[in-house]
């Protein structure tokens, strides 16, 4: 299972960590990175989510989701992954991206000492309500961090394995080569499992005895090894996109006609509609809680999350089926004709 993952990382040489959870994948991931670079000065994403660990939760940029004040590292939050309710959402692509970056530069020149150990950053913000930046962004960011020594951790807990669509890792539509990648959840469809690939020279830069107790586990890794066999021997990215591409399509028609949904986004299989106060951007969490109700009587199971708790996710399994999708939809549309007729 390592010797394909580091296969499938694209990272030159890669070596594995494995783990527990993404929680853990992370923790480790920020272990490395500050142990490489001697340095605690970590770099995150506004509205981001990591994991509920010590390290992971020092660098969650979601209030909500914050469980403590206390932080073992110094961190600098950036701009750009919640495009919706950024301040430059009206500019093109190349503004938008050129505006983070230039955030990113005053950011490291006021903030941090310019001893930066990582970004780390999700390529699609998954607590924080399936956002992401244009395609290009963390690339462009990463560059930057890379001006300074600081390396690039991309956090694939939610965005692995093809989910996207488009890409088999999330990173791959930003024009980046992670040097570390962390990736947990689907590999192991349903039984426990993280870890982390990356750089060997960064992988090894803990130097003292190591160990995480049950990661690696015969039971876990035997399930994740079958698991990315049959989503690889099945082309599961590809249906990924072919189905995200269907219920996107479906999304926007019913935001045509429910003024309380403010935003229709997503990339393959993580797919989110953000509700507002019709005739403003107000969040509207009540309508979200509302609607998930609705949506489990009907017997279809959807997610709530984002910044304000007024979005609705959807990450539905990547061996969907178009009738799956169909049904889903027409869930979906009598739940919010219930909610806002």
């Amino acid at each position: 299972l390592a010797e394909k993952i580091a296969r499938l990382s694209g990272i030159p040489d890669a070596k594995v960590f494995f783990c527990n959870s993404g929680s853990e994948a992370n923790d480790t991931a920020l272990t490395l990175a500050t142990n490489h670079r001697r340095s605690q000065q970590v770099l995150a994403m506004r509205n981001s989510y990591h994991g509920r660990g010590f390290g992971p939760l020092a660098v969650t940029g979601n209030r909500g989701w914050s469980a403590t004040p206390l932080s073992p590292f110094r961190v600098a939050y950036v701009e750009g992954s919640y495009r919706y309710r950024s301040p430059y959402r009206q500019r093109d692509d190349a503004a938008y991206i050129s505006a983070c970056v230039d955030d990113l530069r005053r950011t490291l020149a006021t903030t941090t000492s310019g001893e930066i150990a990582c970004l780390l950053a999700e390529p699609i913000q998954g607590v924080g309500g399936f956002t992401s930046g244009p395609d290009g962004l963390l690339g462009a960011l990463a560059e930057v961090v890379a001006e300074q020594g600081g390396l690039f951790v991309s956090d694939e807990v939610q965005t692995g394995w093809g989910r996207t669509g488009d890409h088999f890792w999330g990173f791959q539509a930003h024009g980046v080569e992670p040097d570390m990648i962390t990736f947990a959840k689907g590999m192991g469809n349903g039984l426990a499992i993280g870890g982390v690939v990356g750089r060997p020279e960064v992988m090894e830069a803990v130097t003292t005895s190591s160990i995480s107790t049950f990661g690696g586990n015969p039971l876990s890794t035997s399930a994740a090894n079958a698991t990315l066999d049959y989503l690889l021997e099945h082309d599961l990215q590809a249906n990924a996109a072919k189905l995200g591409n269907l219920l996107l399509s479906g999304l926007r028609d019913l935001a045509d006609t429910h003024a309380v949904i403010g935003d229709v986004r997503g990339r393959g299989l993580m797919l989110a509609l953000e509700l507002i106060v019709p005739g403003s951007d107000v969040p509207d969490p009540a309508t979200a809680a509302r609607l998930m109700e609705e949506t489990r009587g009907r017997g279809l199971l959807v997610g709530k999350g984002g910044l304000h708790n007024n979005v609705i996710r959807m990450a539905p399994p990547m061996t969907l089926t178009d009738e799956e999708a169909g049904e889903a939809l027409d869930v979906l549309a009598a739940s919010f004709d219930a909610v806002t007729g």
